[in-house]
């Protein structure tokens, strides 16, 4: 049988070589860009991929420190990158290096103590360290899309990377310039930092139901602001030490009361006037996508409901579980609110309707349930811990597979400028 099979298969190799040119070629076949099965779900729909071909980036920055300062400092940073390098590999690089700083935090400071007095600091070199991560961080944020235009490579995926990754960004830069203060005499509790983070959150996702609402996105000034500060910051403590913080600046007035003041100031005074006037102009000119205050609202609702819900297991919690536990739930909540706001982003992008509920709110209400019923008693750590897994695998699987899904229909890669090409 085998010398039969050789037989055969020379005879068919003869035959085609005899043809030679005059067979005709087999059809190219495309080259499209496949993912992994278990990262190949499609959270985008059918219309919202129509939508997003009709996409056209639209944002006004007035901010006089990213216009006059940040920008020029851009585009020279800008043209040393090499032609080759994806945008999309300058915004993840950056994301990366902001995961690694609250990494490197959550292992000198884990529980936020050791500002305080009588604890074992910080080493120098790690503010150092911090305030280079956070700043080229910022810069690569900052040069991803130049390098996109510059580049020709600019798509509707490049910005859906950017912002879905800055809206989990915001997590990660609140809780690690925390440890500079930390919740000692002369830092701020954690309960404090909880409300601080959700006026940072809510800051974020303000923009894009801004642009939901007026198909413009008007970038905070808040944002470079203060990511100049907190990287300087960094820099300072290595420099003069977490016990320069310890005094007041003026009378009983303190670096925590100015750095809660800033937060809360640039939040109530700038940002959140700011984007309800820019709605209020688009609806008094008859510009606004949206024509009913119920449909304009929308957005909001799993943002508010996932802030009840967190706020009703940190205040009834038997377990205490933000003092004993707090890098652990700031990163939930980040990670949730993040989830939340990417799909809004979908939505604003591709020109579609934001559905008001998202499946991430039912385990952390289950959650919620167990806790206020008493069934956990001394078992809250470990439900922390299932919560926070099960919310992070599934905010990854989210943002995988939209991107698979994406790179596949516009037909390009996420992390390279090559084109797929025909076989």
């Amino acid at each position: 049988p085998v010398r039969a099979a050789l037989v055969v298969a020379g005879i068919s190799v003869r035959a085609r070589e005899a043809r030679g040119s005059d067979a005709a070629p087999s059809p190219a076949r495309p080259l499209t860009v496949r993912a992994p099965v278990m990262f190949s779900y499609g959270y985008v729909t059918e219309e919202q991929l129509a939508g997003f071909d009709k996409y056209k980036y639209s944002a006004v920055d007035t901010n006089p420190l990213s216009v006059y300062v940040m920008h020029p400092f851009w585009n020279s940073v800008v043209k040393i990158l090499p032609t080759w390098l994806a945008p999309n590999l300058l915004t993840f690089s950056g994301f990366v290096l902001l995961v690694l700083n609250f990494c490197m935090l959550a292992y000198f400071d884990y529980d936020f103590y050791a500002s305080g007095e009588g604890y074992q600091h910080v080493p120098s070199w790690v503010w150092v360290l911090a305030g280079f991560l956070n700043f080229t961080a910022y810069t690569l944020d900052g040069v991803d899309g130049k390098q996109a235009r510059r580049t020709n490579s600019s798509t509707p995926l490049g910005e859906l990377f950017d912002h879905g990754l800055d809206s989990w960004a915001c997590i990660f830069f609140v809780v690690t310039v925390y440890s500079i203060f930390g919740r000692g005499e002369a830092g701020v509790s954690v309960f404090t930092l909880f409300l601080i983070l959700w006026v940072v959150l809510f800051s974020f996702i303000l923009s894009h139901w801004e642009k939901y609402n007026t198909g413009i996105l008007f970038l905070p000034w808040g944002y470079d602001l203060s990511q100049v500060t907190i990287s300087i910051v960094y820099i300072i403590t290595s420099i003069v030490g977490v016990e320069a913080w310890y005094g007041p600046i003026f009378l009983k007035f303190q670096y925590r009361d100015l750095f809660t003041t800033m937060i809360l100031s640039c939040a109530f005074i700038i940002t959140f006037p700011v984007s309800l006037y820019n709605v209020f102009k688009a609806y008094r000119s008859g510009t606004l996508k949206q024509h009913s205050f119920y449909e304009a609202m929308l957005p909001f609702i799993s943002p508010l409901m996932l802030f009840g819900l967190c706020m009703l297991w940190v205040c009834t919690s038997p377990y205490d579980v933000i003092e004993k536990h707090p890098r652990i739930l700031y990163f939930l909540v980040g990670t949730a609110f993040s989830n939340i706001t990417c799909k809004l982003i979908v939505c604003q992008m591709s020109n579609t309707r934001c559905q008001p509920l998202s499946c991430l709110l039912l385990p952390l209400a289950v959650g919620v349930i167990f806790v206020i019923s008493g069934v956990l008693q001394d078992k809250e750590y470990y439900l922390l811990i299932i919560l926070t897994i099960v919310i992070t695998a599934a905010h990854i699987h989210y943002g995988v597979c939209v991107v698979n899904q994406l790179s596949k229909h516009f037909n390009i890669y996420a992390f390279s400028l090559k084109k797929p090409s025909t076989e």
